[in-house]
């Protein structure tokens, strides 16, 4: 039977010293095997092929069979570990809170206990005819998040 910690000593030796890591793992029945690598740079696909090799050489398939798939995580993926976060800083961030409010900015600062997001919106003062841009930095620790994506701008 193929373990995770199998797998994880697989991928370990090969990205040992370096700053890639293991964002996800999964082994599903049938032994269907999908890792998600990051790193605090851009994660390549010869990176991938790389992690894919080192344990596609190291599997014996006339043994046990698997599937395997191994690949960066998309842009389109919520962010799932401080270090996405630190590696995100100055880009656009989408967050949902666990009261299920929504708060977008600018991702300012993070480190492994929290984010700092700058944002801004126009607001209706008592007073004013016209709306006033207001702008604030929000901290939130990682706790109060359930879900933080990038927004992807095309401009």
């Amino acid at each position: 039977m193929i373990t995770e910690d199998t797998i994880r000593a697989l991928i370990d030796e090969k990205i040992d010293g370096t700053d890639y890591y293991v964002l996800s793992l999964d082994i599903k029945p049938g032994n269907v095997i999908t890792v998600e690598l990051e790193s605090s740079g851009p994660v390549g696909i010869t990176d991938c092929v790389d992690i894919s090799r080192q344990i596609e050489h190291n599997l014996d398939r006339e043994n046990e069979d698997f599937a395997l798939q191994v690949s960066s995580p998309g842009l389109d993926k919520p962010l799932r570990d401080h270090r996405q976060y630190i590696k995100n800083v100055g880009r656009e961030l989408k967050v949902r809170l666990n009261d299920d409010s929504e708060i977008a900015g600018e991702l300012i600062e993070a480190d492994a206990e929290k984010i700092k997001l700058h944002t801004s919106r126009k607001e209706r003062l008592e007073g004013k005819k016209k709306k006033v841009l207001i702008e604030e930095d929000i901290v939130l620790k990682y706790d109060e998040i359930k879900q933080a994506k990038i927004k992807i701008n095309f401009k």
